[in-house]
C-alpha cells in the first residue's frame, strides 16, 4: 500500500492574505471563478445577470442537488480544488443521467470563510468546467456568502439542470417481477480510496484518484432509457441502500447474485483485493455498501439487450404474502449482509 504519510498532501494553497476572499470580495471572487466557468450551449443567459436563461429543447427539465460539506464529503489535505469540483460536479451530473437525461448547466451556491483562498476556489470551479465541458454543459449561476463566524468550513451547494431529449424518464418506482437488475459504472472503488486514506496512505493511486475523482458512467443513462429501462438510480449511497430504494419504490423484491458481484466488479489482482488483503477486510463491503462512485442501478425487462457497459447482478421477483419489499443477496436479507460484513447497508445522513 506504500509508505505511511506523516503529514497531510500540500493540496491546500498556501496562504496569502492578499488572495483571500475577503480581500479579494464577492464580485472580485465571482469574476476570477466566471472566468474558469466554461459555457453551456444551451444557455441564452449565463452567469452575471439576476438569473441564467437556459433554452430547454423537451420542453422539460430534469433537475436536481446535492451539498457537499467540507469535513464529511471532502478535506481538503486530501483534495486539491480541481478534485473538489468534479467531484461536486459529478454527484449531480449523475442524478441527471439517472432518470435518463443529458445534463445542460449547473447553478452553484457557496459558503466559506473570508481567509479562503480565492486561488482555491478557482480551481474548483475549472474542475467542474471539466467535468462538464463532455455535454457542452457548465455553471451558469449561483451565489456566494460568507461563512457562520464561527466555521471553518467550505459548503457547495450544486444544482444540476438536465434535458431528457424526448425519452419518458426513468423513476425509482418502475421495476417488476421478472426484470433483471443491472449495474453501470464501478462500485467500491470510492470506499476503498477512502479507506486507504484514512489510514494515512495515498496509494494504490488509483483508488485514491477514485474518491477524489469519481468517474459516473453518465451516457449509461440515457442509454439504459433508450433500453426499456423500467427503474434505475445513482448508487451514491452504496449498492444495497439505493438498490432498496427501488425496491420500496416499486414494491418489490431484488434478489442480487454475489457470484455476478465478484465477477462483475472484483478483481482479484486489483486495487479492491490488494487494500482489502492489506487491512483484513472484505472487498464485496465495498461493492455492497460503499457509496459516492456514482455507478447507476437498474432494471430492465429480461427480454431487453442491455446497452454496452450494464453488467446483470440480479431478478426481481414479488414481495411474498405477509413480506416486505427490500434487497437480498443470494436470498439473505440486506442488512444481515451488511452485518456479516461489519457494515451498514450504506451511507446514512444524520445516523
Amino acid at each position: 500500500m506504500g509508505r505511511p504519510v506523516t503529514r497531510p498532501r500540500p493540496l491546500i494553497p498556501r496562504p496569502d492574505a492578499a488572495d483571500s476572499v475577503g480581500v479579494v470580495g464577492e464580485f472580485g471572487l465571482i469574476a476570477r471563478v466566471v472566468a474558469r466557468s466554461g459555457t453551456a450551449a444551451l444557455a441564452e443567459v449565463g452567469p452575471g445577470d439576476d438569473a441564467a436563461v437556459v433554452r430547454t429543447p423537451d420542453g422539460r427539465v430534469v433537475a436536481c442537488t446535492d451539498v457537499l460539506v467540507e469535513g464529511r464529503h471532502f478535506r481538503r489535505d486530501w483534495s486539491s480544488g480541481e478534485d473538489v469540483g468534479h467531484k461536486a460536479a459529478a454527484a449531480n451530473l449523475a442524478d441527471v443521467a439517472a432518470m435518463g437525461a443529458v445534463p445542460t448547466a449547473l447553478l452553484v451556491g457557496l459558503a466559506c470563510p473570508a481567509g479562503t483562498p480565492a486561488a482555491w476556489l478557482e480551481d474548483v470551479a475549472s474542475g467542474m468546467a471539466e467535468e462538464c465541458e463532455r455535454f457542452g454543459a457548465a455553471v451558469v449561476g449561483g451565489d456566494t456568502s460568507a461563512s457562520a463566524p464561527d466555521s471553518s468550513a467550505v459548503v457547495l451547494s450544486v444544482t444540476a439542470l438536465g434535458d431528457l431529449q424526448g425519452r419518458v424518464p426513468v423513476l425509482r418506482s418502475g421495476a417488476r417481477p421478472g426484470d433483471v437488475v443491472a449495474v453501470a459504472g464501478r462500485l467500491g472503488w470510492s470506499a476503498c480510496g477512502l479507506a486507504v486514506l484514512r489510514r494515512g496512505f495515498h496509494s494504490p493511486i488509483a483508488a485514491v484518484s477514485a474518491h477524489r475523482r469519481p468517474t459516473p458512467p453518465y451516457a449509461a443513462g440515457p442509454a439504459a432509457a433508450d433500453a426499456g429501462a423500467t427503474s434505475m438510480c445513482d448508487t451514491s449511497d452504496g449498492l444495497l441502500a439505493d438498490a432498496g430504494h427501488l425496491a420500496a419504490d416499486s414494491g418489490v423484491l431484488l434478489d442480487l447474485d454475489r457470484a455476478a458481484l465478484a465477477a462483475g466488479f472484483l478483481d482479484p489482482v486489483g486495487p479492491l483485493a490488494q487494500v482489502a488483503a492489506a487491512l483484513g477486510g472484505d472487498p464485496m463491503a465495498w461493492v455492497l455498501t460503499g457509496g459516492e462512485d456514482h455507478a447507476l442501478v437498474a432494471t430492465f425487462p429480461a427480454e431487453a439487450e442491455l446497452p454496452a457497459g450494464w453488467t446483470t447482478i440480479g431478478t426481481v421477483s414479488a414481495v411474498p404474502a405477509g413480506g416486505e419489499p427490500g434487497v437480498r443477496v443470494d436470498g439473505v436479507p440486506a442488512a444481515r449482509v451488511a452485518e456479516d460484513l461489519g457494515e451498514g447497508t450504506g451511507h446514512v445522513h444524520f445516523g
